[in-house]
């Protein structure tokens, strides 16, 4: 830790005087929380709070939906919840507010040059040469494959519960397994075998608690150290990359692991490798691979390219989706009433498929299993993944708000001017639970909210899943959202009409820490599990 005091402090010398110049000026007037220190703003308090957006749901009760938090070295920092900014700066502003250099780094030392971390023109070129991978027509054609990885999930499952009635388990585990596996096979035409009994690949462990060993809880220096990333020369930056100590080595360890996997992959999938069985081929590597073959330089990928753009499907294809996964049934569990409701909905479809000489579900029939749809919609609304987004102004701007907020002079602000550097941050969670756009039980756990949302309620379209932000928004929203929900379906569909989902034997309370812009389930009171969500299973009589 030495290390990271010392470039901490290195950081905050060198930089003091040009940190102080380029304060955010535009926002004094908008109303806040008083920090109780300069160098940490409110930065540590949000890292470290219990439950992730707890902090921001009390600040919006006390200041509105828009309110001016304290950043580290005491910049300013515009936080809001109001749909309508959220609007401009993520869809109409979309590339005149950057991401935070120190929010970007951690995934570059991850991923490397991928559509997650290069921005401006790269960012467009990588999301119009990957967007044919993830059309409607792709996307139905993985549906075979998350039934038959659902369907080997569950009889690994129900071959336990023949001895023993009843199994208890950490569910987020088995589910990243699983949908590890489908990443694998749907993006690379690649088995990664995380699913087979003893033979849970090296990527498989890589990958386990990657964002609670590289995010929660950092130390004060560590805190220090990040947010001077935000002023230091990318070239420079770049060479931390080789600094010894977390999280440097632990990202380095699994981008080379990776990289192992990604050029045995690319050596499998080249365009000289079997071509005739290619030619066809639906997974995205070979959609890219196709496009590469192209002469415009602006509609290919180099092979660094194509290496972090499968580091990033995989990580964010797999992790994410299993962790939503987990929360639902963990909420099923919570709510017996509603689990036994979805199970029902989900016999009576199969039993219209058997009807019609079918065997398995199509897309059509689970997107009628109107309360899977509502489960999945509203854990994504209560538990989302991403947190919330930081972007900082490229030029000056004035942002608008839907709802007006009393400044400290006590005028009525309708809108907010910002300079360029100004930082912008999002709060995901904190909109997620307006009660004007929610209803007032927006705290509480509720799917059948979703069949008496008004859309007159919603009048700023922000999300592009069911208004929701856990998806992100504008030109850089998730590009696999449909993917991920189709998974997610077709899961649930399979499990919950074999298992019975209970809360474990051991009292246990999840809670929802912040892992930097994202959320980690962990056991209350256990962080050494790890990202963990404990339950019991038994199949349903």
């Amino acid at each position: 830790m030495s290390l990271y005091v010392l470039a901490g402090f290195i950081s905050i010398i060198i930089f003091w005087f040009g940190l102080r110049s380029r304060k955010g000026k535009g926002i004094k007037h908008i109303r806040g929380p008083p920090s109780q220190s300069f160098l940490f703003g409110h930065e540590a308090a949000l890292i470290r709070q219990e439950e992730a957006g707890s902090l921001e749901y009390q600040w919006m009760k006390e200041y509105g939906t828009t309110w001016r938090t304290r950043g580290v070295f005491g910049t300013d920092v515009l936080m809001t919840a109001d749909p309508k900014a959220i609007q401009h700066v993520f869809h109409k502003s979309g590339y005149n507010y950057t991401k935070k250099t120190s929010q970007n780094f951690v995934g570059w030392l991850m991923a490397g040059p991928g559509i997650a971390t290069v921005l401006g023109g790269d960012h467009h070129r990588h999301r119009k040469i990957m967007h044919p991978a993830f059309s409607a027509p792709q996307l139905r054609s993985f549906l075979p494959l998350f039934q038959r990885i659902s369907g080997k999930l569950s009889e690994k499952w129900k071959s336990e519960l023949v001895a023993t009635g009843e199994l208890d388990l950490m569910m987020n585990k088995w589910l990243s397994r699983a949908t590890l596996d489908v990443i694998g096979e749907a993006a690379f035409d690649h088995d990664y075998n995380a699913l087979d009994d003893g033979g849970r690949s090296k990527l498989s462990k890589g990958y386990e608690n990657i964002f609670k060993d590289v995010e929660f809880q950092p130390s004060n220096a560590v805190i220090l150290f990040r947010a001077s990333w935000d002023y230091i020369p990318i070239p420079v930056l770049k060479l931390f990359r080789y600094l010894p100590g977390k999280p440097f080595t632990r990202l380095r360890n699994l981008n080379n692991l990776f990289r192992q996997y990604g050029k045995q992959i690319l050596r499998e999938q080249g365009p000289a490798v079997d071509a005739e069985r290619k030619l066809d081929g639906k997974d995205v590597m070979t959609l890219l691979i196709k496009a590469n073959a192209s002469a415009d330089a602006n509609t290919r990928l180099d092979d660094e390219e194509l290496i972090a753009e499968m580091f990033t499907l995989t990580l964010a294809g797999h992790e994410t989706t299993s962790t939503t996964l987990s929360f639902v049934l963990y909420e099923l569990a919570r709510h017996p009433a509603y689990q036994a409701r979805m199970r029902e909905e989900i016999r009576a479809a199969r039993a219209r498929v058997i009807a019609r000489g079918g065997g398995e579900f199509t897309t059509e029939d689970l997107d009628v299993l109107t309360l899977c749809v509502n489960a999945i919609k509203e854990t994504l609304r209560l538990h989302p993944i991403a947190i919330g987004i930081p972007r900082v102004a490229v030029k000056d701007d004035v942002i608008p708000l839907s709802r007006p907020v009393v400044s400290t002079t006590g005028e009525t602000v309708s809108e907010i001017p910002v300079k360029a550097g100004q930082v912008f941050y999002a709060s995901f969670s904190a909109y997620q639970r307006l009660p004007e756009v929610w209803g007032e039980d927006a705290d509480e756990w509720n799917p059948d909210r979703f069949l008496r949302i008004e859309t007159a309620k919603q009048p700023t379209s922000v999300g592009v899943f069911a208004n929701l932000l856990t998806f992100s928004a504008g030109i850089r929203a998730c590009i696999g959202w449909r993917f991920s929900f189709i998974e997610m379906q077709a899961f649930l569909g399979e499990l919950v009409e074999t298992f019975q989902f209970h809360l474990p034997t051991e009292k246990v309370e999840i809670q929802c820490a912040p892992a930097g812009i994202g959320m980690v389930p962990i056991v209350r009171g256990k962080p050494e599990l790890g990202s963990a969500v404990p339950l019991r299973i038994s199949l349903v009589q």
